[in-house]
């Protein structure tokens, strides 16, 4: 049935896909696999690009073109910024279907390392911008506008060689830390998900190889999406996946177009045994009637599900939510229902973020309280969970 133009889609909150449902990983660059099962095209079915000339002529870029032929390109002089796409305000209706239709493909400029010091010792420069999901507290679109698809960096091996050259700048690490004992670890994807670029092309393939033979430092990426070719990675131990996890109705309202939660606590064991350090998020955490039940029942599954070798290892962040004026303006255009858990300005204030940006978090008494009460829960419920830090 045609919708009216003027008439908003629906959020998409259905599952895309069942874990037992998922096809066996094929080794990368070989075709096959994950990627090119119809349950990955039910997450990306490419139909545009956007691309930098630049983009189009590396190898990376022919690679990814490769792979959508007969998919219109559309040259743009820089990705941040394309007036058709991000400057449209007539997107918000489409904001779920530009993430599974349209990509844009750019050149990282900006080759820099920053320190962190929470989840990571540092921040590593990102092979990705945005992403397919649509979680609607996703701080990456805040500062975009209208539409937030992947946007992909395809001088890869720059962004490969940058890192070698600080992880082997910094020596080993001599004295443990909350983010690891041993490693200096490095935050791949800070502003995308991994394993949903992979289902594009090789670049997080290609990270995990650079980290596999650099001993003194691991690779960190949280991501809510259940990719099985990434069990052939084979990352010996130098990469850590952060499994992102809430109770199933947040997530159901919040995290549209991922994994449901219970197929991401189902993977942890499988990505264990394929070589990964796996950690969990408890993130984001939204405080609404009932919250304190529905995380005690989440952390009940975990403490159910996972098996022994995978809590000997775990450990998990927990992230309070933060939100943004200007996404909050977005969200009512495409997904308002989602607004009524996460604008709450009798309970939040304002917030200076470290890049400038202007947002809104939990007043500090109610969210020292909060996580007193998570705190407690885990204790009660999945003591074996060790908490590296809270936010």
């Amino acid at each position: 049935m045609n919708r009216p133009p003027d008439q908003p889609e629906q959020p998409e909150q259905q599952a895309l896909f069942g874990w037992e449902d998922t096809v066996p990983a094929d080794p990368p660059n070989r075709g096959g696999g994950f990627r090119d099962s119809p349950r990955a095209r039910r997450m990306l079915n490419v139909r545009e690009v956007y691309a930098e000339p630049a983009a189009l002529a590396s190898p990376r870029g022919r690679q990814i073109l490769a792979r959508l032929p007969g998919v219109p390109v559309t040259e743009v002089p820089g990705h941040w910024r394309i007036p058709s796409l991000h400057g449209n305000d007539g997107n918000i209706a489409r904001w779920t279907r530009i993430k599974s239709e349209t990509l844009v493909l750019g050149v990282r400029q900006s080759l820099t390392t920053r320190p962190n010091g929470r989840s990571a010792d540092w921040i590593a420069p990102g092979a990705s911008n945005g992403c397919a999901m649509a979680c609607a507290y996703c701080y990456v679109p805040r500062r975009k506008g209208y539409a937030n698809p992947i946007t992909l960096f395809t001088n890869i091996e720059a962004i490969t060689a940058h890192v070698r050259r600080h992880v082997r700048a910094q020596g080993p690490k001599r004295e443990p830390n909350q983010c690891d004992p041993h490693a200096w670890v490095y935050d791949i994807g800070e502003n995308g998900d991994c394993s949903v670029d992979a289902l594009i092309c090789d670049n997080t393939a290609d990270l995990i190889a650079a980290f596999r033979e650099l001993p003194s430092a691991k690779a960190s990426f949280a991501t809510k999406f259940v990719n099985p070719d990434l069990l052939a990675l084979d990352p010996r131990g130098r990469t850590r996946v952060r499994f992102s996890v809430m109770p199933a109705d947040d997530s159901r309202l919040l995290d549209l177009r991922t994994s449901p939660v219970s197929e991401r606590i189902a993977a942890a064991a499988d990505f264990l045994d394929a070589g990964y350090e796996v950690h969990f998020n408890l993130s984001p955490v939204v405080l609404r009637p009932g919250w304190q039940r529905d995380w005690a029942e989440l952390l009940h599954q975990l403490d159910d599900v996972l098996p022994g070798r995978v809590k000997a290892q775990a450990a998990a962040e927990i992230i309070m939510l933060t939100h943004n004026q200007q996404l909050h303006e977005v969200n009512l255009g495409w997904h308002p229902r989602a607004e009524e858990v996460l604008w709450q300005p009798a309970a939040q204030e304002t917030k200076r973020s470290e890049n400038g940006a202007l947002n809104v978090r939990y007043a500090r008494d109610i969210k020292r309280d909060a996580l007193a009460r998570l705190r407690e829960l885990i204790a009660e419920h999945a003591p074996w969970l060790r908490v590296r830090y809270a936010f």
